[in-house]
């Protein structure tokens, strides 16, 4: 099966979601949550992330992580993770009461596509000072896509992680953690990259967004993705893929808003007033547009 049928395939049997021009979505990919260590690329944007988060809670919106949340390629154990970020985990739980939380699982989160996985792991947590299993995410799913669909046009818009586009990433992915588990987390130390990690290889990224592209085009569906970490926000009249970007760059964190109508890039960042104060603030990167001006026109 090749790349298009892939992500045809995650199309047709995706979940769909209703919403409207008063609806209010966060979308956020490749957070890659750690165990704290020096290898957790999460930790020195955790603040950022936990503000961002904490903004778009009050303000009514839903939080779709669309893959790669939790770094479980390099960390066996999802209960480190959960330990060292739990103050994050209980944040989106809140999220999740409301019922505004949804996961889709990436190449680094896939065991999350197993549901023995996200009953025994993502249910409940064990809590150290009431000492008994507590819930967080009872009885949630993760999925592999999400449709988000416009009550009154019908038009669609995927959601995937993207990693559908790479055969290394798709297929073969356990071999892939086995080498960045064992091999590459180590090396990396001595200033060697993983050449076969779609984050850090230009040409990899390039060959996946040509061919996420090439599906937009031919099926005439607006789509969003993360995976290559690259943010992409296209101009109205170019095939509309877009890229949430990271939650992992080196002093920020990006997603896309999908609110009141409008999509837009942002990015949240530490920002100094002129006294020198300094703060976590949000700049636009992309947009806002009309959401209704990147639907393509299916023909009948």
């Amino acid at each position: 099966m090749g790349t298009l049928e892939r992500i045809s395939k995650v199309f047709e049997s995706a979940k769909e979601i209703p919403f409207n021009d008063s609806s209010r979505i966060i979308i956020m990919s490749d957070v890659h949550r750690g165990d704290g260590s020096w290898a957790d690329g999460f930790s020195k944007n955790q603040n950022l992330y936990f503000a961002a988060l904490t903004h778009y809670y009050k303000e009514n919106y839903s939080y779709i992580e669309i893959g790669d949340g939790d770094e479980l390629w390099e960390n066996k154990k999802f209960s480190d993770i959960l330990l060292v970020h739990k103050d994050v985990f209980l944040l989106l739980a809140k999220f999740f009461k409301k019922e505004r939380l949804y996961f889709i699982f990436g190449n680094h989160d896939m065991v999350k596509s197993r549901e023995r996985f996200v009953r025994n792991k993502l249910y409940h947590y064990y809590d150290e000072q009431e000492k008994k299993q507590v819930p967080l995410f009872e009885n949630i799913n993760v999925y592999e896509g999400l449709i988000l669909r416009h009550e009154i046009t019908g038009q669609k818009i995927l959601l995937i992680h993207g990693h559908q586009a790479s055969f290394l990433d798709y297929k073969l992915w356990k071999l892939r953690r086995f080498l960045v588990r064992y091999l590459w987390r180590d090396i990396e130390l001595f200033g060697f990259n993983d050449p076969t990690s779609t984050a850090k290889n230009y040409k990899k990224k390039e060959s996946i967004e040509k061919s996420i592209t090439e599906w937009v085009k031919r099926e005439k569906h607006m789509l969003i993705a993360g995976h290559t970490h690259r943010p992409m926000f296209p101009e109205v009249g170019e095939p509309p893929y877009f890229n949430d970007g990271s939650c992992v760059h080196p002093s920020s964190i990006t997603g896309i808003e999908i609110a009141d109508g409008f999509i837009t890039l942002v990015k949240w960042k530490v920002k100094t007033r002129e006294d020198g104060t300094m703060f976590i603030g949000r700049e636009i990167l992309g947009g806002p547009r009309k959401l209704k001006d990147y639907f393509i026109l299916r023909p009948d």
